[in-house]
């Protein structure tokens, strides 16, 4: 379609006069997924400062096409693979500063919460991202950000106090309560069908702690009693813990386990001790494993985060905020006790007691004290219908259980369900209509990606069979 000559300059790989390999590399050499899409976008643009990014979508409105952004490639869904789109990739553009009495960080879309982190660490300072360390800030704040002790500190989201974006007609443009506020209630939970493009986020950061865990794994034959211990126990823990459960095979022992793993922030060795001593009188025994009071820190979670999300690996997700008034272990065990391989895994996340406060005004309005995440990992193609279907029949019988779903780990061509409470939504997708009347940034990934401005209709469907 054309070069990079006929595109002022702008860093350009076009899918119809480029390498074959140059192309591909540059269309999905940073989905994390393996499980690589059969779109084609017309080019990909790797931004290397605002200019280009300000240059690729006016380069989108010449073509009349539409645009699509990369932060950190790990979207399950690989929503920024698009046909008929060009694709801003933001690896290359980094952008990282620290306004250390304000408290504030300003980071570029693709700075991963690993990387934040490592330079806030510096300033005796942490930001709550993403637990997995390669995701992009970006595609987590946007989707609201289920990060480090979500369930007391409440969305990552929440910390944005200001962000730079460029319009679908390519002006760079400040949001923030006082200008452009309808952008500001937009970027906390839109997820991908947010109407700009984000080129910085400002973001208030949080006093560094330290970090202790206790983590306890036993047999799967426990699944009954571990979990109904750990869901009874989260709601009234201590505000410094985050809690999950989870199933997992665990290598060492061969055998799928059921986990429990609880971290906590505090000023010294002696309070952390203190807030883990109710979990550590209290947990069941029969353990196969158990690790006290140990000293932990967010580069150790990182590693161990790492592990159970490896990179080159066939994914597939999905997951609910399951009802208050349901037997959580009854409803989940199903997931925990079933997973059709040795990488994949299922979690319980305790959102208590943050789930029950009012939110603030903003898009992300969906919440239950319970959050559940699958996340099926394997590693051949030959057995991608056995895993998806897998995914499909766990939720199939689960999803009339819950109220709705984070957008983060949910793929909308196979399952659309309600991710905002109804006025949110409506308000929502009024604001991507009146920001974009052309749809000409990509949005929701719908069957046929066909939602443009409209978006999603925040109702229960499935968009495939389910058998």
């Amino acid at each position: 379609m054309g070069s990079i000559d006929d595109a002022n300059g702008l860093p350009i790989t076009w899918r119809d006069s480029s390498d074959t390999a140059k192309y591909e590399q540059a269309r999905v050499g940073r989905v994390f997924n393996q499980r690589r899409p059969a779109r084609y976008p017309i080019a990909v643009v790797e931004a290397e400062n605002e200019d280009h990014i300000i240059g690729a979508v006016k380069l989108a409105n010449e073509l009349k096409c539409r645009v699509s952004v990369r932060s950190g490639g790990h979207s399950w869904a690989a929503w920024s693979v698009r046909d008929n789109a060009v694709i801003i990739g933001l690896a290359k553009w980094n952008y990282m500063s620290l306004d250390k009495e304000a408290g504030i960080i300003t980071v570029s879309p693709s700075t991963t919460g690993r990387l934040a982190n490592g330079y806030l660490a510096e300033h005796g300072l942490m930001f709550p991202g993403g637990h997995c360390p390669d995701v992009g800030l970006g595609g987590f704040l946007l989707q609201g950000g289920m990060g480090w002790n979500c369930k007391n500190w409440g969305w990552a989201c929440e910390n944005i106090v200001a962000l730079d974006v460029v319009t679908a007609d390519g002006k760079l443009i400040r949001v923030d309560d006082q200008q452009n506020s309808d952008l500001l209630f937009a970027a906390k939970g839109a997820g991908p069908g947010f109407p700009a493009v984000v080129t910085k986020f400002h973001l208030k950061v949080r006093k560094a702690y330290r970090m202790l865990h206790s983590t306890w794994i036993w047999p799967m034959a426990m699944y009954d009693e571990v979990m109904d211990w750990i869901v009874k126990l989260s709601p009234d823990y201590d505000d410094s813990a985050e809690i999950v459960a989870a199933a997992a095979t665990d290598n060492d022992l061969n055998q799928l386990c059921i986990n429990v793993h609880i971290v906590v922030w505090k000023e010294t060795t002696e309070e952390g001790e203190k807030a883990l001593a109710l979990a550590n009188n209290t947990r069941p025994k029969g353990f196969l494993k158990e690790f006290v009071n140990e000293p932990t820190s967010l580069k150790d979670e990182y590693i161990n985060q790492a592990i159970a999300n490896p990179q080159g690996h066939r994914y597939c997700a999905d997951n609910a905020y399951v009802k208050n008034d349901v037997d959580v272990a009854a409803a989940l065990k199903p997931a925990f006790t079933t997973l059709p391989h040795p990488k994949a895994f299922a979690i319980w996340f305790s959102m208590a007691p943050c789930s029950r406060r009012v939110l603030p005004d903003m898009a992300l309005s969906m919440q239950t004290d319970h959050y559940f995440a699958m996340y099926t990992v394997w590693t051949d193609a030959k057995d991608d219908e056995r895993c998806q279907l897998w995914n499909r029949s766990i939720m199939k019988d689960l999803a009339p259980l819950c109220e709705g779903a984070y957008l983060g780990d949910s793929d909308f061509q196979v399952r659309q369900t309600k991710f905002w409470t109804d006025n949110k939504a409506k308000r929502l997708m009024d604001i991507r209509r009146q920001r974009d009347p052309q749809g000409r940034i990509c949005g929701y990934l719908d069957p046929d990606d066909k939602s443009s401005t409209e978006g999603l209709p925040n109702l229960d469907r499935w968009c495939v069979e389910v058998p």
